[in-house]
């Protein structure tokens, strides 16, 4: 009898991706460019900012990468505008399917703990899990944070005609130690969330292919699965699989960020201890 064959079902759509991977690219970039600034006394750091092509190449570079993050961000929040005035208020902000964190996110949190402990049952994730909603929220603060402050430290002049000077020298601590902040979280609890952790090792390509099998659906967003084939709306969704090349595409895209990535927190945990 012959095996059931794999059945695949959207998870982003190719909007979505293309955004995430501008995010990739951009947060690698300012990463790069803004740590050999900000170890420029450390050995790697000069390095690094020689192999980009000196100080004046860099500082191109992390500025072209800070526009990629601002079409990026005003993209993404033209979506969510559209997203509210297309599905309404309660379903973008609430609901199984937002990102919005919510009280039942916290429930989930400690029921994970216990079940992390062999004390209870794995909670049944729906679509975007409590770690997930953390994950976006942190970039979204992130690329606030820090890109309001770059703004500050890219056109000092003119933001001295209206904030007061200990503003703008308080940009420069909060843009460096958000950043650092930043690169830390990012390559090492989003890495370990999404491709670390040991059904996903070593890398999850969902944000390159779009797609889920159903297996996978099943097993790690059992509540989404539930819902969808309650509503009917499981076939809906249903696609076939990626082609060879994506799948090519995103091992090789992904590891080379993940390298890239724990390379880096490596030698910043170096500097920080060597002083």
């Amino acid at each position: 009898m012959p095996a059931e064959s794999t059945r695949y079902f959207v998870r982003f759509r190719l909007y979505h991706r293309i955004l995430h991977i501008m995010v990739i690219v951009s947060f690698l970039g300012l990463a790069l460019t803004g740590m050999s600034l900000k170890f420029s006394g450390q050995d790697w750091g000069v390095w690094l900012s020689w192999v980009m092509g000196g100080p004046m190449a860099s500082r191109f570079l992390h500025r072209l990468f800070a526009v990629v993050t601002f079409l990026y961000f005003g993209l993404h929040v033209l979506w969510i505008i559209r997203s509210w005035i297309k599905d309404g208020f309660k379903k973008t902000f609430w609901g199984p399917d937002s990102i919005m964190p919510q009280f039942i996110d916290i429930k989930q949190m400690f029921q994970n703990v216990k079940y992390f402990l062999g004390k209870g049952p794995q909670p049944k994730f729906d679509k975007y899990t409590y770690w997930e909603k953390f994950d976006y929220f942190a970039v979204f603060w992130g690329v606030a944070i820090i890109g309001s402050t770059g703004l500050v430290l890219w056109f000092p002049v003119l933001f001295a005609h209206f904030l007061p000077g200990i503003l703008i020298n308080a940009a420069v601590i909060v843009h460096s130690d958000e950043a650092l902040l930043a690169v830390g979280f990012i390559f090492t609890i989003h890495f370990f969330n999404t491709h670390l952790r040991p059904e996903k090792f070593p890398m999850d390509k969902v944000i390159f292919t779009g797609r889920v099998t159903e297996e996978e659906l099943k097993n790690e967003r059992p509540a989404e699965y539930e819902r969808l084939v309650a509503s009917g709306r499981l076939e809906k969704i249903e696609t076939t699989e990626a082609k060879h090349w994506v799948y090519t595409a995103a091992r090789i895209g992904g590891f080379t960020a993940v390298t890239i990535g724990l390379i880096l927190v490596i030698m910043i945990i170096y500097a920080l201890i060597a002083g």
